[in-house]
């Protein structure tokens, strides 16, 4: 059962997130056309603009959940606790209830992702299918990509490109996962008890014990992740 450690919190987490992110993109998608003299469209740059906004702002109300279900995840075997109890074992630690916010910072830079995957997305299309103005169902399947280019009128299907993509923006990202992680789980022994401050700590202290490499550490799930489950809310969201 420890491959499931922390179940709960993080369907919690992905119902939540979601439910904030299209509550507050619509919003400010709302209030960002209300605004134009002249209502059209966004272009998809400002599409990008509006996801990373709500991503951010979703971010700030659902980050406790994320806090939470890491700290069950990284909790050592004999120690496990429910959902309440390591809430509660978070607000009682030194940071008292501003510690359900660990990784804010982090989290807030991590919006950048679905930014890097559409660039990616764009680079490699014209690299792997120059002057193609279509591509086949086999050549592209991802992700958050769909919803921002459907709303330009781009929609066609995107399956090998769309993974690719998303790949690579996981890679660029990926550091700053890992330390954020670090800030949401107990500290390692070697600090003895003291949290650490700030994701930049966390990355030093993790090149200096564990080398450069470890900042890419658990990297292959997180490909596997983002991939399948990128995958599987497109191909539902088409059905």
């Amino acid at each position: 059962m420890g491959l499931y450690s922390g179940i709960n919190g993080s369907l919690l987490g992905v119902t939540s997130t979601n439910f904030a992110y299209f509550y507050w993109y619509s919003t400010i998608r709302s209030v960002y056309l209300s605004s134009q003299a002249i209502p059209k469209s966004p272009g998809t740059a400002m599409e990008l603009s509006l996801g990373a906004a709500a991503g951010a702002v979703a971010q700030v109300f659902t980050i406790p959940v994320s806090v939470i279900t890491t700290r069950q995840q990284t909790q050592p075997k004999g120690d496990k606790k429910g959902l309440l109890d390591t809430g509660r074992e978070v607000v009682l630690s030194d940071d008292g209830w501003t510690g359900l916010w660990r990784g804010l910072k982090a989290s807030l830079v991590l919006v950048v992702n679905p930014a890097i995957t559409y660039g990616a997305y764009q680079r490699l299309r014209v690299f792997l299918f120059p002057g193609r103005a279509n591509l086949r169902p086999w050549e592209s399947f991802c992700e958050n990509l769909e919803k921002y280019l459907t709303r330009n009128g781009i929609t066609d299907d995107f399956a090998v490109l769309g993974a690719m993509s998303k790949a690579l923006a996981t890679i660029a990202t990926q550091p700053l996962i890992v330390a954020k992680v670090g800030l949401q789980s107990r500290p390692p022994p070697a600090r003895q008890g003291r949290h650490f401050r700030s994701f930049i700590e966390v990355m030093s202290y993790i090149i200096e014990h564990e080398g450069p490499l470890a900042l890419f550490k658990g990297l292959a799930p997180q490909l596997t992740k983002g991939i399948i489950v990128q995958g599987l809310l497109m191909m539902t969201k088409e059905r």
